[in-house]
């Protein structure tokens, strides 16, 4: 039984092949020590226990616990997640169509995708997942219930949810699809401003914007100015979003990884090739569910003062994962780098902040995407990484912070639920909801057209 536990973590960590494991290390020692600890109590459940157990499953449970002490982005991906793991960014997957992460042990929706199922039947961004076919999530990973919800096409799933305002558990009986997401659509506003709406950054995301501003120049001789509408997009693809960065760039650095030694960079630069827009006015709108590429893009426009970004600050998952294999059924999900804008930036846990904040109160697409009076984050995750090492009276202070955070918004939830009770009308919400998406009735998005009139004015009175 020892043999078996030693080549299982000789496999995933190394630890046996390094000099630091040598008796002579205090380090290493240390390590072994605990590693004996963890032997012991494996021993004692397999021996004392009252009934008898499976020694695989006790061992790949260890592994999930330990994955678990590390980041919200870090697994173990067992047998039947890991063999049928799919690429979602492909742009077309069967499944439901949401975003999902773990907040405290609870599923929580990131954003639900635009066009799919789950957008259809009315799931909403900051939705807690507490059942999964009439079976509680509670206790279950990331992974596994993601597992879960995926399942044979055209089959019909049950999702129960608690959404603040609301009393009890909304259900929703959604039927799997694949899901094929268009991931740019666009219109032309007032016959000269593009709006691109990015909602996914999958494969061809890149020649899709560019695609649609040839199109836009064919149809109006007078393009004043773009909208690249990154909100609610959840990332996808690094390489797309170095594509669209390179749309509107000219040359230099777009994102750099940095890893554990800080030495050691990844440098991603402007793509030379390809139709480029280097002089019309751009704004980027972002807000609270904008993450990872979409934030990578921003902060690429926003360093290079190439765009203004505007609405309200990003999701902040700043960090970059690999999933790695540990045999031909089984891997891991680790944490490895953080991204950081071309002037050295880092995103994890703090997102881009606008550079003209513009709330989205007042526009109805958006403004039903929040979580206890404003966006879930990435620093809302348990165990989040943050962007710099922190030391002990920084943790502290963090820790304070957070918890008189939480308290407020526990008072204004309270306040919130009580004034959506006294008029709750769920015939209405549901009217809203299959409402077609008007730019022009979009708030944030004339606002961001109001600017562009702005920059046309100004540019004319300076010259």
């Amino acid at each position: 039984m020892r043999k078996t536990l030693i080549a299982l973590l000789g496999v995933s960590t190394l630890i046996f092949s390094l000099p630091a494991f040598s008796a002579k290390s205090k380090k290493g020692k240390s390590r072994f020590e605990k590693l004996e600890l963890f032997n012991k109590v494996l021993f004692l459940v397999e021996s004392q226990y009252y009934r008898d157990v499976d020694t695989e499953k006790l061992i790949q449970g260890a592994i999930r616990g330990m994955m678990n002490t590390l980041d919200p982005h870090s697994a173990f991906l067992d047998k039947e997640v890991f063999t049928k793991m799919q690429e979602d960014t492909k742009g077309e997957f069967g499944g439901l169509g949401i975003e999902v992460t773990q907040k405290d042990g609870v599923l929580v929706i990131i954003t639900p995708i635009e066009d799919t199922p789950a957008f259809r039947a009315g799931l909403k961004a900051g939705d807690r997942i507490v059942e999964i076919n009439h079976d509680s999530t509670v206790g279950i990973t990331l992974e596994e219930a993601v597992e879960r919800m995926r399942g044979d096409l055209h089959q019909k799933i049950h999702i129960g949810v608690s959404r603040e305002g609301s009393d009890g558990i909304k259900h929703f009986e959604i039927r799997r699809e694949i899901i094929k997401i268009k991931s740019v659509k666009s219109s032309l506003i007032d016959k000269k401003y593009a709006h691109i709406r990015l909602i996914q950054f999958q494969k061809n995301s890149g020649e899709e914007v560019r695609k649609a501003l040839k199109k836009f120049r064919k149809k109006t001789k007078n393009l004043a100015g773009v909208i690249l509408d990154l909100r609610a997009n959840p990332g996808g693809l690094l390489e797309e979003a170095v594509n669209v960065s390179s749309i509107f760039l000219k040359d230099g650095i777009v994102v750099s990884t940095e890893g554990r030694d800080p030495k050691h960079k990844e440098i991603r630069y402007v793509k030379k090739t390809g139709h480029k827009e280097l002089k019309l006015p751009v704004v980027v709108l972002i807000n609270g569910a904008s993450a990872s590429a979409s934030e990578i893009v921003a902060g690429a426009l926003q360093d290079s003062k190439r765009a203004i970004i505007m609405g309200t600050q990003s999701f902040g998952k700043g960090s970059v994962q690999t999933v790695a294999k540990i045999d031909n059924v089984q891997g891991v999900k680790l944490t490895i780098a953080q991204y950081m804008t071309p002037s050295g930036r880092k995103i994890q846990a703090v997102g881009i902040k606008p550079d003209i904040e513009v709330s989205d109160f007042e526009g109805k697409w958006v403004g039903e995407n929040k979580v206890e009076g404003r966006y879930l984050r990435e620093k809302d995750l348990r165990n989040h990484l943050t962007a710099t090492i922190e030391t002990d009276d920084e943790k502290k202070i963090r820790l304070v912070t957070e918890k008189a955070e939480r308290k407020a918004r526990k008072e204004r939830l309270k306040a919130l639920r009580k004034k959506r009770l006294s008029k709750k009308n769920n015939d209405a919400e549901k009217e809203d909801l299959f409402k077609k998406y008007n730019a022009d009735e979009d708030y944030q998005v004339m606002q961001a057209v109001n600017y562009l009139k702005g920059f046309k004015l100004f540019k004319s009175l300076v010259n």
